[in-house]
């Protein structure tokens, strides 16, 4: 699976903007997907997840209630709808794909099963 994300770009606080992921390949239905990001000096976190049955969504806490993510199986994409940005919300966003059909909050958020990575797409939140 190849992944293509796009979307980000320079907002100021409170302002919005959706991510994008596009995938070429195999089955889409069948992954899990995921987004995630790295700031500069941090590590890689876990932002958003969704199954590929049912479309269950998990979200790390700082963005619950801002952030929405959902996707689309026969444009084969993954979306990230992000709103009330704040400047600690910039970062390097990354899609990731899991295609291990595995389900549950604990192994969605992790990167462990997510084989599949987009390039990153830079968010940048000015105060």
């Amino acid at each position: 699976v190849q992944l293509q994300a796009s979307g980000g770009g320079l907002v100021q606080a409170g302002g919005s903007l959706r991510l994008s992921c596009a995938a070429v390949g195999r089955v889409f239905s069948g992954l899990n997907l995921g987004w995630f990001r790295q700031a500069p000096g941090k590590e890689r976190e876990f932002v958003a997840g969704i199954s590929f049955a049912g479309g269950l969504t998990y979200y790390t806490d700082s963005v619950k209630g801002r952030f929405t993510i959902s996707r689309d199986n026969a444009a084969k994409s993954v979306y990230l709808q992000m709103t009330s940005l704040k400047p600690e919300d910039t970062a390097v966003y990354s899609c990731a794909a899991d295609p291990s059909r595995k389900t549950g909050a604990s192994w969605i958020r992790s990167s462990i099963g997510y084989d599949y990575w987009g390039q990153g797409t830079q968010v940048t939140v000015s105060s």
